[in-house]
């Protein structure tokens, strides 16, 4: 099955994967839009995370009110995606390949990239070699042996983190640390913590969404009103 075209309205999709189908969502921005598209990942598969998180579509709300086109998609054996979770490996071919499919099809538009808990870390650790315009990770699991931050190289992009103090899921202290260690990067990241904050932002879902719309608006192609 070759790729589809890139839709101009918003719709859902079949990509032929690295492993075969993915399943994938575009949303449009209803206002002016921005030469951008960017990419949102979803949190872990194996604990119920799907497209259809509420942090992840509430993040690409957030950034269709900036005027961005957004894709969503489930990682493999996720949803209608073919294929089995393969601890970050797998999935992070298929970011690559949506990615690929994203600049053939938007050779127009900047690429962003964006990523809820594991979707950050696959995100995180694609981003050196994908090189996007930015980089929103949102709860990143920086903590624990699960997924390797050490190795990671970082991007050079601006880049985004929101954390929540009481994230009861993610340690964010280790999350700080981690950080910290980058500091001396030529585009630190720049933190947003959010006191009083679960790992799944419960009752603070808008609070995320201003807060992504706040630190993206420095860095958007055309200047949108307050």
């Amino acid at each position: 099955m070759s790729a589809p075209t890139f839709p101009v309205e918003s719709a859902a999709l079949t990509l032929p994967g690295p492993v075969g189908d993915l399943e994938a969502a575009v949303d449009l921005p209803e206002g002016p839009a921005q030469p951008i598209v960017a990419i949102v990942c979803h949190p872990l598969p194996t604990e119920g995370g799907t497209m259809h998180n509420k942090v992840v579509t509430m993040a690409a709300r957030a950034l269709r009110e900036c005027g961005i086109a957004t894709v969503r998609f489930n990682f493999r054996g996720t949803g209608a995606s073919h294929g089995h979770f393969d601890h970050g490996e797998g999935e992070s071919d298929d970011l690559r390949f949506v990615a690929r499919w994203v600049r053939e099809r938007r050779p127009d538009a900047q690429l962003w990239l964006a990523g809820f808990s594991f979707g950050a870390f696959v995100t995180i650790r694609c981003a050196a070699e994908l090189q996007p315009g930015m980089l929103i990770s949102i709860a990143p699991p920086a903590a624990g042996r699960s997924w390797d931050f050490a190795a990671i190289t970082p991007p050079d992009c601006p880049w985004l983190v929101i954390q929540g103090d009481a994230d009861e899921v993610v340690d964010p202290q280790a999350v700080y640390d981690w950080l910290d260690s980058l500091k001396d990067l030529p585009n630190p990241p720049e933190l947003v913590r959010m006191p009083d904050t679960s790992h799944f932002f419960h009752r603070r879902l808008m609070d995320l969404r201003g807060a992504i719309k706040v630190g993206v608006r420095p860095y958007l192609p055309n200047p949108i009103a307050d």
